[in-house]
């Protein structure tokens, strides 16, 4: 299953405005939701020097404390007092989003909201609540998915505290996690959730492989390596069927044939994926992504953590992988406006699709040589 189903959602920063908000429903869920995880939360020193505290889950956290570290010393990231308390919220995920797209479209709908601006989700602490969200959505006409959530950042106006429903993934997804979110913390641009999100897969990228240098076993290193290789096969498949809805979608509605044709094409991308996943040696991490559900709600939600990923990775390179230089890029990428900023990443994504191809090249022509 993808991973990437962290966000961004910032609830408490909407109290400055529930008073005035026709969404108060909405808004105090919200808070009230975030308050419970608050409230939850203990110091992890606490935790950890307490002999009366489970083992397995002291040691967890001890793990956790190693990673926290190694964030703020190693990346740059923010030395704060995000995730060094830790919250039993007691269920597998601490927020349901729901992402919802037009049935022939694949710009997502997007919520506006102080502070953060409009994002591309909206987040609920129950997931009934996020259900019936979904179905009404669905009323009107939109694909919808609803996805859990096991992590969130308040952009440090919080201290986020580390959380049982990302902490039960393993010492390298609690890695993964807090690399993300505190990168959150570095930038954020309000109103652009692609921007915002695929930069915080990237420094979890870099963060995570730097950490496995360091931490990692042979085996789990080449395990990691293994993946990495999947996740870009994986990540150019959804690139290419993106490009072929959107040609589809694009066509006009005079001579619309898009029903069938959007079901046509999400049977060839399954067709596709077994191909990919036959090459991988049945690999299935990423089966329940196709599952029943498969909709134009879904692609954007991948797309939301990815779609950018490839032009940021360039710029970190143009960095020689110097993460305080590349902060700077990124911090003043976002003081550009929307279209220049856009503009910018495409240019580096155009550079990011240059070096595949060149790298291709070089593949056959030693293929052809040997």
């Amino acid at each position: 299953m993808i991973d990437k189903t962290r966000n961004c959602f910032l609830p408490l920063a909407l109290a400055l405005w529930v008073a005035g908000c026709s969404n108060f429903g909405y808004y105090a869920q919200a808070i009230n939701g975030h308050l419970d995880v608050m409230r939850a939360a203990l110091p992890i020193n606490d935790i950890v020097g307490d002999p009366a505290s489970d083992p397995t889950l002291r040691k967890k956290l001890e793990e956790v404390q190693s990673v926290r570290e190694f964030a703020s010393r190693a990346l740059g990231l923010p030395d704060n007092n995000s995730y060094r308390a830790y919250a039993d919220v007691g269920r597998p995920y601490v927020l349901w989003n729901v992402f919802a797209a037009p049935e022939f479209s694949l710009q997502s709908k997007r919520w506006c909201l102080l502070m953060v601006g409009c994002v591309n989700y909206r987040g609920y602490y129950d997931r009934q609540a996020a259900e019936r969200l979904a179905a009404e959505l669905r009323e009107d006409g939109y694909d919808t998915f609803v996805g859990g959530v096991p992590a969130y950042s308040t952009l440090g106006y919080f201290d986020d505290p580390v959380l049982n429903t990302f902490l039960r993934l393993g010492t390298q997804e609690v890695a993964r996690t807090v690399f993300h979110e505190l990168a959150h913390q570095v930038v954020f641009v309000p109103d652009d959730s692609p921007f915002n999100e695929s930069f915080a897969t990237t420094v979890e990228n870099e963060g995570l492989r730097r950490w496995l240098a360091i931490h990692a076993t042979p085996e789990q290193l080449n395990a990691f390596e293994a993946q990495q290789v999947r996740r870009v096969a994986f990540a150019g498949l959804m690139r290419d069927y993106r490009k072929k809805f959107q040609d589809l979608y694009e066509t006009p509605p005079a001579s619309d044939h898009r029903h069938d044709g959007k079901l046509a094409l999400l049977a060839a991308l399954r067709r596709d994926y077994a191909d990919l996943k036959t090459s991988w040696g049945g690999y299935a991490g990423y089966d329940r992504f196709f599952g029943e559900d498969l909709n134009n709600a879904k692609l954007v939600s991948l797309a939301l953590y990815s779609e950018l990923v490839p032009a940021f990775e360039v710029l970190l390179a143009q960095h020689n992988h110097d993460l305080a230089l590349f902060y700077q890029s990124v911090a003043s990428l976002a003081t550009l406006g929307a279209e220049a900023r856009r503009d910018s990443l495409t240019r580096l994504l155009l550079a990011s699709r240059d070096t595949r191809q060149a790298r291709a090249s070089v593949n056959v022509d030693t293929t052809e040589i040997h």
